[in-house]
């Protein structure tokens, strides 16, 4: 018999450590922070229930736990174990837990690292193994309790790390707050519990006020039942709910405070639980009830507690005999609960008058009153309803008695219109003797009648104003003020019209009926003002967050339409009053047969309406449309497509000019990506859309909307207006495109707008003036002539930057180029006065230290590591940033102008790292060259390459870049191949049309940057290969606007000094080294 190992007594009591799924300590090795092991009470140790409590438990191996997995979606958690099978003892899950113990981990050599017992290595020789000692058997986890009792269960499952949270799914620990519900009796974590009693209650508000509807009391359900709660969680209390916080003590059950539970058990049971505080509902009463007797009292019995039925009592069976409420019968029932009734006995009984005889059910009889007619005398004891029409003592026919059945007296009533009876007139204001001059004879006599108002008060509560008559008074005709049937508009009309029929107002009633979907409409409704208390009450208990009520819709606002809706059967409709909330389900039955679309999975009849067809396990058993076989999949019905053909196939594209290889069948839209290139209606423009059908062309909905590009005849750009083909160009609009404008010596030039049109030449005649720096290059230009000094060759060798610069510039370039640029564009902007940098590491403070120092500003580092930064200052002895960028006193320190060679050698090391090739650099271009015309000459050449779309920049130094844009992506080794081999053609366009001297293929960055270009090596080459080679490129600066000078203006000359600064705003341009490039020389 298998027998399963306890875990160790515990030496001292330790508070377990807190565990938590996920990140976290323990991962792993439940053991590997904490030598003492849990302490858990013997009683509760982690056993299954079929080893007996008193077998001897084996030592415990130590083993790695699983415990830290359980956060984990692969690892080992609830549900079961994976890579394994789940140890069994006697048929059950038996203990697979895996306890700390304090026996010593394996030595280092036993896992195959480095030990001075190993075997020695002999080159040649196979590596000898080294003997392992035997590992001990894994052992088992422990399975969930299986004890009969629920609070049995909750205890050993909490104290063996068994019980899970229904919320977060992690263990509920014995040292965790918790929470119980009263009705399915789950243990949740407190916290875990607060958090859903919040989140529930504001989702249930959001979606009333969502609705329209006023917010339901504070209510939430429990995760484990779905059962309403009132009260939200906010203390942790032991299982009795006695103390507060309670303390784990030794021996008790986890979160019992020790004390006697004494909660009153179900029912009516007196007497309070007697176990010790636990979890879960009390157990049944053991002890004896009280004596209880019969209902009728005859017999009495004694019965164990839980047995004793204290709400409904017990019956005897014998009859009950109680004298009923008559008197006069037994009760026949046999022993019974409550009072015995009405006694049903039948008794012959004759009514008051005598003229009906029938047996009557002894309940329904009055009091016997003796009556007498004709000489018979009898006891009458019930009503019979008929006219008694008893003849008068006076003898005349027409004078009889018209009260229903009462008791006969021996004697004939006496009449009440005779002369001794009727003594004054009808209203009873005037005696007969003053309007009779002779008195009644008889009975028959006529009563006069007196001329005074009748003075009666009528049902209203007004008094009669007809005069004195017989009979009952007429309808009040008083005028009075009437309240309308809503009781919102009152009206002056005759009193008696009031108590017929209200009077109804205009009002329209805008209450909801009860449905919630109408409203009333009706004019006057009398139930209006009922409705607005009705709602105010409402809106006041939700306020004071009290609990619903059911609602007393008054009955003037019941909806009585037919509510209509469709069911959810699809095809009935919902013949019940107009409701809230779904309709109910469809009563309707099926009792046809209901199949699958193969028909091989039925459903018998009868069915409830709106059955959908069954599942079906078969496959599918269509056939593809386009022949490929069929993929295997279940059946479905016929509204449902079967999974799209997957073979792939060659189909031609829409356009029909490729056939697309590897398509899937399914896919009907094959596109090649190709522009479609066809002529379109104008004549003059191609269809630039990509693949599609034929007929879907640009202009086969509209007319075509591509820029004319018909050269101007005022100037020399294209028409961007919208086609007008027939039409010529109007060119009575200013031209947009750009232009150049320079000086009379060429130094100048500024970009501005072409502004040319019919009736103005715009800006193509305009020329700017020479300045002082025009004066000053020309009298340079003189004085190198009279000294027959060569400018291209001339250098000023001069490096403002220490060698310490220059050093730390060498060991990172690319980083120290972006901060030479923050200091640049610090240094021209006069405004600013201080700057703060980045955190930053030592060697790269040192090196905004040093470059401060040389740029003239004080620098100061802030705050301690990590954060520590360095701020610069502007000081009175700064006075302009260096002319020479540090890449420019780079190459002049490490390539001279006489060594020509070592220069071009240092040029190529330095952009020995650059990225490859990707596009095209265009080197002294034509003078008022444009962007429009340009992309019109090379449109051709580069769609011919596959590139649809490519960006056209001007530099500074007046170069041109032309950079291709992928449709797709694609590598950079890939666009450099592209680029080289589409470079022939590039260069024969750009020779043939005379649009610059050369074309040259270059590396830029995203700033327009030129990285590294082709001709980096010839000579009189610009751009970053020139500044490279340690030699400036005398160029002309390009003006952005008329009117403002570049940031970095070199102050040559005293004349240059006068120069008036009137600028409101100076703007940074974005590469600022080559702005800077051309006035190196001077």
């Amino acid at each position: 018999m298998s027998t399963v190992e306890a875990p160790p007594a515990p030496a001292a009591r330790n508070r377990p450590p807190r565990h938590r799924r996920g990140r976290g300590e323990n991962r792993g090795n439940a053991a590997a922070g904490s030598d003492a092991p849990h302490n858990l009470d013997a009683s509760l140790a982690m056993r299954p229930t079929s080893v007996a409590p008193g077998s001897t438990p084996t030592a415990a191996p130590a083993s790695n736990s699983n415990r830290g997995n359980r956060g984990r979606r692969g690892g080992p958690g609830r549900g079961g174990r994976r890579g394994g099978a789940q140890p069994m003892v006697n048929g059950t899950r038996a203990f697979g837990g895996q306890l700390t113990s304090t026996a010593s981990p394996p030595p280092a050599s036993e896992n195959g690292s480095l030990a001075a017992d190993a075997p020695v290595f002999v080159p040649g020789q196979p590596v000898a193994s080294r003997a392992r000692a035997p590992q001990a058997p894994r052992q088992r986890r422990m399975s969930k309790s299986q004890a009969p009792d629920i609070a049995t269960r909750t205890h050993e499952d909490i104290a063996n790390r068994q019980y899970e949270c229904v919320i977060c799914t992690n263990e509920v620990l014995p040292n965790s707050k918790i929470w119980t519900c009263k009705d399915c009796w789950s243990v949740l974590h407190l916290s875990c519990v607060k958090k859903w009693s919040k989140n529930e209650v504001s989702t249930i508000q959001q979606r009333a006020s969502e609705n329209g509807e006023l917010p339901p009391p504070r209510q939430w359900r429990c995760p484990g039942c779905n059962l309403p709660k009132q009260e939200l969680p906010d203390t942790y209390k032991c299982w009795c709910e006695k103390e507060i916080e309670p303390r784990s003590v030794a021996g008790l059950p986890p979160h019992s405070c020790g004390q006697t539970c004494s909660k009153p058990r179900a029912g009516h049971c007196p007497h309070p639980c007697e176990l010790v505080c636990h979890a879960g509902p009390c157990p049944p009463c053991s002890h004896m009830g009280p004596t209880l007797s019969c209902f009728c009292g005859k017999e009495e019995s004694t019965r164990r507690c839980q047995d004793t039925n204290y709400d409904g009592g017990w019956t005897c069976g014998q009859i009950c005999g109680d004298i009923l409420p008559c008197g006069e019968h037994a009760c026949q029932r046999p022993c019974h609960e409550g009072l015995c009734g009405s006694c049903e006995v039948l008794i012959d009984s004759r009514c008051f008058c005598g003229k009906e005889q029938k047996p009557v059910p002894c309940f329904e009889r009055e009091d016997e009153q003796e009556s007498q007619l004709d000489g018979d005398i009898w006891m009458g004891s019930f009503d019979c309803g008929a006219e008694c029409r008893r003849p008068y003592d006076c003898g005349i026919p027409d004078h009889f008695c018209e009260s229903t059945c009462h008791t006969q007296d021996p004697k004939p009533p006496h009449c009440p219109f005779s002369p001794d009876v009727v003594t004054h007139c009808p209203c009873g204001k005037t005696p007969l003797s003053t309007l009779l001059e002779e008195p009644r004879v008889n009975c028959s006599a006529p009563i006069p009648r007196c001329q005074e108002k009748c003075q009666k008060t009528l049902p209203c509560g007004h008094l009669c104003q007809d005069v004195c008559h017989q009979g009952a008074c007429s309808a009040c005709r008083q005028i009075v003020e009437i309240l309308c049937l809503c009781g919102r508009t009152s009206s002056s009309t005759v009193c008696h019209q009031g108590q017929e029929e209200p009077p109804s107002c205009m009002r329209i009633c805008r209450a909801n009926l009860n449905c919630g979907r109408h409203e009333c409409g009706e004019h006057c409704c009398p139930g209006e003002k009922k409705a607005s208390e009705r709602q105010a009450a409402k809106r006041k208990n939700r306020a004071a967050n009290a609990a619903s009520r059911d609602e007393n819709i008054e009955a003037e606002h019941i909806c009585l339409k037919v509510c209509g809706r469709p069911l959810k059967c699809g095809t009935h409709f919902c013949a019940e009053l107009c409701h809230k909330g779904p309709c109910s389900s469809c009563l309707e039955a099926v009792f046809d047969e209901i199949s699958c679309a193969c028909g091989r999975t039925v459903l018998q009849p009868p069915q409830p309406c709106g059955t959908r067809p069954p599942e079906c396990r078969f496959p599918c058993t269509r056939q593809r449309t386009c022949g490929h076989p069929t993929q295997n999949h279940p059946c479905h019905q016929d509204d449902q497509p079967c999974p799209p053909c997957t073979v792939q196939v060659d189909k031609p594209c829409v356009c029909g000019k490729k056939t697309m290889k590897y398509q899937p069948c399914w896919f009907t839209e094959v596109k090649c990506g190709l522009p479609c290139g066809k002529k379109l209606k104008c004549g003059i423009h191609f269809c630039q859309k990509l693949c599609h059908r034929v007929g879907q062309c640009e202009d086969s909905a509209t007319p075509c909307t591509q820029a004319c590009g018909r050269k101007k005849t005022v100037c020399e750009h294209t028409c961007t207006d919208p086609c007008h083909t027939p039409y010529p160009c109007k060119e009575t609009t200013p031209c947009q495109a750009k232009t150049f404008v320079t000086c009379s010596c060429q130094h100048q030039k500024q970009a501005v707008r072409c502004l040319a049109s019919k009736t103005s030449e715009g800006n193509s005649t305009k020329v700017l003036e020479c300045n002082d720096e025009c004066l000053r290059l020309q009298r340079n230009a003189k004085l190198a002539a009279a000294l027959n000094i060569d400018p291209a060759t001339h250098l000023d060798d001069h490096i403002p930057y220490s060698q310490e610069t220059l050093d730390l510039f060498k060991a990172s370039p690319k980083w120290c180029q972006q901060q030479e640029r923050e200091f640049r564009v610090f240094a021209a902007d006069e405004k600013e006065r201080r700057l703060r940098f980045k955190p930053m590491q030592a060697s790269q403070r040192a090196f905004i230290h040093a470059l401060a120092e040389d740029f003239g500003l004080d620098s100061e580092s802030q705050d301690p590591e990590p954060h520590r930064h360095v701020s610069i200052f502007k000081t009175p002895r700064f006075v302009s940033a260096p002319m020479k960028t540090l890449s420019q006193c780079i190459k002049i320190r490490a390539a001279p102008v006489a060594a020509v060679s070592e220069s071009s050698s240092s040029a190529k090391a330095l952009v020995a790292n650059a990225d490859p090739y990707n596009a095209y650099l265009l080197t002294e271009p034509r003078f008022g060259l444009t962007i429009d015309e340009l992309h019109a000459d090379l449109n051709p050449e580069f769609t011919a390459a596959g590139f649809y779309n490519f960006e056209i920049s001007f530099l500074p130094s007046g170069d041109i870049v032309v950079k291709p844009l992928p449709a797709h992506y694609i590598s950079h080794q890939k666009l450099d191949a592209d680029l080289s081999n589409i470079k022939l053609n590039i260069s024969k366009k750009v020779s043939s049309l005379n649009l610059a001297k050369d074309t040259n293929l270059c590396a830029i960055d995203s700033n327009l940057n030129v990285l590294r270009r082709e001709d980096e090596g010839a000579s009189g080459s610009g751009g970053w290969s020139q500044v490279a080679k340690g030699a400036g490129r005398k160029v002309a600066p390009v003006m952005k606007d008329v009117g403002v000078k570049s940031s970095f203006t070199v102050l040559g000359t005293k004349s240059a000094k006068k120069v008036k600064k009137e600028v409101s705003s100076e703007e940074t341009v974005e590469d600022w080294e080559r702005e800077v490039e051309g006035w190196a020389d001077q």
